[in-house]
């Protein structure tokens, strides 16, 4: 459980982890509110084993989604590289004004098949 101050009240995040491990665990992004640390401890310690198997699971949904919005965020950072490639290729006369534009006129649609996708990764319905 890590606790802190919000400038209102004391809220506490509840993270999962095996003992022995480096990390702090797998955070729960619901808080446990309170007016002292004591009540925020209280209101974690009275979770039931199901309540706490729920909170396990929405943590681990959560983690998988960030991991897969991670990379697909890797994957447009490298689409706008490329794309900076090409137009200092073309500027510089290493690429005719015809072929870079078809060039980032592909990359571009490929970015937008991927920003097409944060919904789904992100747990959004369309």
């Amino acid at each position: 459980m890590h606790t802190a101050h919000d400038g209102i009240e004391y809220v506490g995040r509840l993270f999962f982890a095996e003992e022995g491990w480096t990390n702090s665990g797998i955070p729960d992004r619901g808080v446990l509110p309170g007016r002292t640390i004591d009540n925020v401890l209280a209101l974690a310690r009275d979770l039931t084993a199901d309540e706490l198997a729920l909170r396990f699971r929405r943590a681990n949904a959560e983690k998988r989604r960030f991991h897969g919005l991670r990379q697909l965020t890797l994957e447009v950072l490298s689409k706008v590289r490329y794309m900076n490639q090409v137009g200092v290729s073309m500027r510089n006369g290493l690429l005719e004004p015809a072929a870079a534009a078809q060039e980032l006129e592909l990359t571009e649609r490929q970015m937008v098949e991927l920003v097409a996708k944060m919904r789904h990764l992100a747990g959004v319905e369309s």
